[in-house]
């Protein structure tokens, strides 16, 4: 599914919609917006390197735009490319440059459509990534993988273990008549939780509020997080997402032994965002959404002879209803499409 709606396109510069009037339409009305394409199409891509193997899993949406709308209005089918040869295409770019990343993939994809298509006028590509992470092996014969530190474990050669921490995607949109690309990469699904140094207090007091003073509640939230590029000069795109990744979490928990303050969601969805902004000179625009993922105390009060005394060890986690939290960070004077 796509992370955003396709832009309009625009017609070929200095020329005219080759689209003819439909007989007897009404005038009143125009197609103002229109495309089509294939979605969820999986593919899995093995690099082999002798007896070391390497996988990526991706589910890829292509979405075209064409110059012309007489399929819709005429049921002319002529600059129709299928759907069916969508999902052939990627398999066979697949095959034919191998899969290295996201991104990379995206573009590989969209700019085939343009070259092999000279009346298709935009190109969307989504790709979703399989979370996939090499088994890690200790000398003992303990599998474990994680790593934060694999200085004493030997990573398999051939088999994989699906480690769905977080889900990385991207969107990128060739148009013929802009000449700029439209690079987004994201993360979705990163669910954090901590259960302290998080306050909520000082907001708006008056006679529709029940909530006291949070001076010291657990915050959970699953992050969706996606920034855009203005440029891809000596980007790293792989390691980039790490880095983000890494900056969310960080900012949400802090230092390992002391941990970090967050005064509320907002604030901390900010620092987030300035962060990337301040160390990835290419990203022009951060967009995230944090829902908050309320624990509530379970009340024990009238259950005083049963367990007698306060109670902050036993919460009731509750999924609807939620906050929700979201902010776009841009650097100033620049375009962007998120």
């Amino acid at each position: 599914m796509f992370a955003r709606p396709l832009q309009c396109a625009a017609t070929k510069p200095n020329q005219q919609s080759t689209t003819p009037a439909p007989p007897n339409a009404p005038h009143q009305y125009t197609i103002s917006d229109y495309g089509y394409g294939k979605d969820s199409v999986k593919v899995l891509h093995v690099k082999r390197n002798g007896p070391v193997h390497s996988i990526k899993e991706f589910e890829v949406g292509t979405h075209l735009k064409l110059y012309s709308q007489k399929d819709y209005y005429q049921g002319d089918n002529s600059d129709i490319v299928a759907t069916d040869s969508q999902k052939n295409t990627v398999y066979l770019l697949a095959k034919k440059h191998g899969i290295d990343n996201p991104e990379k993939f995206a573009l590989i994809l969209a700019n085939h459509f343009l070259t092999k298509y000279a009346h298709i006028a935009e190109a969307h590509i989504h790709v979703e990534e399989y979370p996939w992470e090499r088994i890690a092996q200790e000398d003992s014969g303990i599998c474990d993988n994680n790593y934060t530190s694999i200085n004493n474990r030997q990573r398999h050669n051939h088999a994989f273990i699906f480690t769905p921490i977080a889900q990385r995607y991207c969107d990128v949109v060739l148009r013929r008549a802009d000449p700029k690309q439209t690079i987004i990469s994201g993360i979705k699904g990163l669910r954090v939780l901590k259960t302290t140094q998080s306050s909520f207090v000082n907001f708006v007091n008056d006679e529709f509020r029940s909530l006291p003073d949070q001076y010291d509640r657990l915050f959970s939230t699953i992050v969706d997080c996606c920034w855009e590029y203005s440029n891809i000069d000596d980007v790293k795109f792989c390691q980039t997402w790490n880095k983000v990744k890494n900056i969310i979490i960080q900012n949400f928990a802090g230092d390992p032994n002391v941990g970090v303050s967050s005064v509320s969601v907002q604030n901390t969805l900010y620092l987030t965002q300035k962060e990337v902004l301040d160390v990835i000179p290419q990203v022009s625009v951060i967009s995230m959404t944090l829902p908050n993922k309320h624990y509530f105390n379970f009340d024990t009060k009238p259950f005083q002879s049963v367990a007698p005394g306060e109670n902050n060890e036993v919460f009731i986690p509750t999924d609807k209803p939620h906050g929700t939290i979201y902010a776009q960070l841009a650097r100033k004077d620049l375009k962007c499409h998120l």
